[in-house]
């Protein structure tokens, strides 16, 4: 049952979720076609629901804190709580689906229940319908949750398997989890002890692993040691509600526009991203000379073999990387984050922040809590960036195929704004979230990403086969 419990990096989004920082991923999906009958989307969503099964566990805590919670079934699961059905008024424009997105994924997951929602949206205009769908960071990463969308919303042939009746195992005691957790704190050393003949058998590799560890934590440790500047993108009062939109562009174009300038396509997406801000802090009459902003950007450390809905959690760690808003030409602007990018994998800030989280499994409960705590008051980065490969094939619900991904990263801490791409079948879309209060021009930004995205087209040679489109107000 280890398997079953949270880990400690799956177990802090907990810890730092509060009132105002509502630690869930979502997305919302947009198909074509008339939307299915509310009956038959439960129907489809049961028959994969083995494919799944963290889907049917809730959270058991721990009592006093003396454990991280674990994962068991439901007894009272119902299928009906978690997918719901609403709709827009119809012929209901993008703008309105978007608003519609920015109060459900306003709304906390209930921790007393499996910890996901999925909305089943009808009244879109032009023959469509959409589909919110929320999870706990808890139980997901950005790749997972991809893995699931794409087992829930595959071919019928592809997500086939042995559906059994389902009989949830009875949940354990309060006391029955609270021995068993005494009871591995007590054997824990023995995998220290695991460890120490690991080294004793390969001490050549061990030392070098122990080395590129000690210098990642250390360029972690020093990147977080200094502080990210002021910015409308920070503020000491989150409230809980969200503003959300998005932006639709071509991953093809993207590779192109890489391929012409150099980089990588998430050094393309970083400058999209710095090129928008920077319109946007110049239209909000900020002073961008010498700014660079400082996004977090998570980093999958996830094994192609855990891919899949078997290994789900966050295998994830993450770079703090620069925003140079000050820089007004877009290749400049590329070539100053690829370096900048090149220099950090190289300085192993990765490998730092994956090995400072797993630290946190040595350390006991209530203190990995507390120590969340104080990463809310965080001033390391001014934004979150996310950037996740989706399938390169066209997913579908009973035929209907699904044309849009637009992901949501969630804001916690003082983030006001956090910006989350995702490539899905030739498609790169930005999702773009903000603290209502704080970003209330959040509606503007996806024309200053479409403006940011042509003019480093344009400095690549790179003609875009249409302007990229922000949702039309």
């Amino acid at each position: 049952m280890a398997a079953d419990r949270l880990s400690p990096l799956d177990a802090t989004f907990l810890h730092v979720e509060d009132a105002a920082s509502h630690m869930h991923v979502a997305c919302a999906l947009v198909f074509d076609g008339h939307p299915p009958a509310y009956e038959d989307l439960l129907e489809h969503v049961a028959a994969r629901l083995h494919l799944v099964p963290r889907y049917r566990q809730r959270l058991a805590t721990v009592p006093f804190e003396q454990g991280r919670p674990k994962w068991v079934d439901d007894e009272r699961f119902d299928l009906r709580f978690h997918v719901r059905n609403t709709a827009l008024p119809s012929p209901g424009s993008e703008y309105e689906l978007q608003v519609l997105c920015g109060r459900v994924f306003s709304q906390q997951l209930r921790r007393d229940r499996p910890l996901w929602e999925m909305w089943l949206v009808e009244g879109l205009e032009g023959r469509r319908f959409a589909i919110l769908s929320k999870t706990h960071h808890a139980l997901v990463d950005g790749i997972s949750g991809l893995d699931i969308l794409s087992v829930l919303f595959a071919p019928d042939d592809e997500a086939a398997g042995t559906r059994a009746a389902w009989t949830p195992r009875v949940a354990p005691s309060g006391l029955s989890l609270l021995a068993e957790a005494l009871v591995e704190r007590a054997t824990r050393p023995f995998e220290i002890v695991r460890g120490v003949r690991a080294l004793l058998r390969g001490p050549r590799q061990a030392v070098s692993r122990l080395v590129e560890t000690a210098v990642g934590i250390g360029a972690m440790t020093w990147a977080g040691l200094q502080p990210a500047p002021p910015s409308p993108y920070n503020a000491d009062v989150v409230g809980p509600d969200r503003r959300f939109t998005w932006l639709r562009a071509s991953l093809g174009e993207v590779k192109a526009i890489k391929n012409a300038l150099g980089g990588t396509v998430n050094d393309v997406v970083l400058t999209v991203v710095t090129g928008a801000l920077r319109r946007h802090l110049l239209r909000r009459g900020e002073d961008v000379s010498g700014l660079e902003l400082k996004a977090f950007v998570p980093v999958s450390v996830r094994r192609e073999n855990q891919r899949g809905t078997g290994t789900l959690g966050n295998q994830v760690a993450g770079m703090i990387a620069p925003l140079p808003v000050h820089c007004a030409e877009p290749a400049e602007c590329l070539a100053e984050i690829s370096d900048a990018l090149r220099g950090l994998k190289e300085s192993g800030q990765a490998v730092g922040a994956q090995a400072l989280t797993e630290l946190t499994g040595f350390a006991p409960p209530n203190v990995i809590q507390q120590a969340s705590r104080l990463v809310t008051r965080q001033r390391f980065v001014n934004l979150v960036v996310t950037n996740v490969p989706g399938p390169q094939f066209p997913l579908s619900l009973d035929g209907r195929e699904l044309t849009d991904i637009f992901p949501m990263v969630p804001l916690g801490s003082n983030l006001t704004f956090g910006v989350a791409i995702v490539s899905y079948n030739g498609t790169m879309n930005f999702g773009l979230v903000g603290d209502f209060n704080a970003m209330y021009d959040l509606d503007a930004l996806p024309g200053d990403f479409a403006a940011a995205l042509e003019e480093l087209a344009g400095a690549a040679g790179v003609e875009l086969s249409r302007r990229p489109e922000p949702a039309l107000i």
